[in-house]
This record gives structure tokens, sequence and C-alpha cells, in this order.
């Protein structure tokens, strides 16, 4: 819980303070994703598709450089290699981006920081689920990178990709060592948006 206020509250701090300059903007994006785990103990699993979608905001610097934070309910997890079982991750990932425009091509780049906060997980294979979440940690650090273009003043189309600096799952305590799980969320998003107001 107190991650999250810090987070929220690093949310408002990044909009009091850009508010003072060019313009703010909010949106919408979608899109689909393409999730798996990475990290020296990834081996058997792979790719599983997903979505990604919310809400954006962006406070525009100057012409080129603005600061982007959104809030986006994001799948993740992967299947397991070998079986038709998957490891489904849900989480509300909150970016704060830096993007820059190159101007009259409508080509953008976005970096920066990403915490997410795990919703729901579950472990699924056939018609048989089972509720995971007490494995997995509550919050998920990370950072996201991404390339994208401005269709038109309101329109854009990205793809982007999400990392992990944290393993996703907790330790567990084995014949009385504590051993975690050397897995990192990764995902490549690609999404189109609509961004209203401003110029």
């Amino acid at each position: 819980m107190k991650k999250l206020i810090l987070s929220l509250g690093l949310l408002a701090g990044v909009s009091v303070a850009a508010q003072a300059q060019t313009g703010v903007r909010f949106g919408v994006k979608a899109g689909a994703s393409l999730t798996n785990f990475t990290g020296k103990d990834a081996d058997g699993t792979s790719n599983k598709f997903g979505f990604n979608g919310g809400v954006v905001a962006n406070f525009g610097i100057n012409d080129m450089f603005s600061i982007q934070p959104e809030v986006l309910y994001s799948m993740k997890g992967a299947k397991v290699d070998g079986s038709d079982a998957r490891v489904n991750l849900n989480y509300i990932d909150v970016p704060i981006l830096a993007k820059i425009a190159t101007g009259e091509t409508g080509l953008f780049f976005e970096l920066g920081p990403q915490v997410g906060f795990l919703a729901s997980a579950n472990l699924k294979s056939g018609n048989a689920s089972l509720d995971a979440k007490d494995s997995f940690k509550s919050v998920d650090f990370g950072y996201a990178a991404g390339v994208g273009f401005q269709v038109s003043s309101s329109a854009m189309v990205g793809l982007r990709y999400n990392g992990g600096f944290t393993n996703a799952p907790k330790e567990i305590n084995f014949g009385g060592t504590s051993v975690e799980s050397k897995v990192k969320n990764s995902a490549f998003q690609l999404y189109v948006g609509y961004m209203f107001g401003g110029k």
C-alpha cells in the first residue's frame, strides 16, 4: 500500500509540475501483447498473447519533449512448454515516460520507469484454474521503451517493450532456505491510441 501511495504521489507531482508548461492532453490506448518470462530460471516457457489498454496523460514541455504518465491494464505471463498450461498474470501498470517527438515526420520515442501492481494471477491447464496470486510479488518494478508514429494530431500507433527489474515470483522457503526464482516479466505491446485536446 505504501508503494502504491508513493507511486500515485509521484504521478501527481509530475502532473502539477508539468501543468505549468506548454500543454496538457489526455487520451486512451489499447492493443495486443506478446508476453513471456526472462531470466536464468525461465527455461521451458514460451510466448502467449494478451491485451493491454488504459488511459494516458501527456504534459508538453516544448514541441519536442513531453512527460507521459499512463495507467494501463496489462496481461502478462507465459505458456509452459510441452503442455497446455499457462501462467496468467494481470497487472495495473503505471509507466512514467519521457517522450521525444521528431517534428513533422510524426515519429516519436519513449522511455521511462514503470511500476506494476498485481491484480490477479492464476495457473491454467485445460479447464482447471488455480489462484496463484500469493505466489507472486504484489509490486513489479521495471521499465518501458518504445517507438511510435503520430498518425495525425490525435491518432497514434506504437510498439513498446516492457522489461522487469525485479523477479516476479515471491521467495519460497525450501528446506529452511529462502529460494527466489530468477524470473522477470517481459512484454511486447502493439497499441493504437487517441489523444484529446491540444494541438
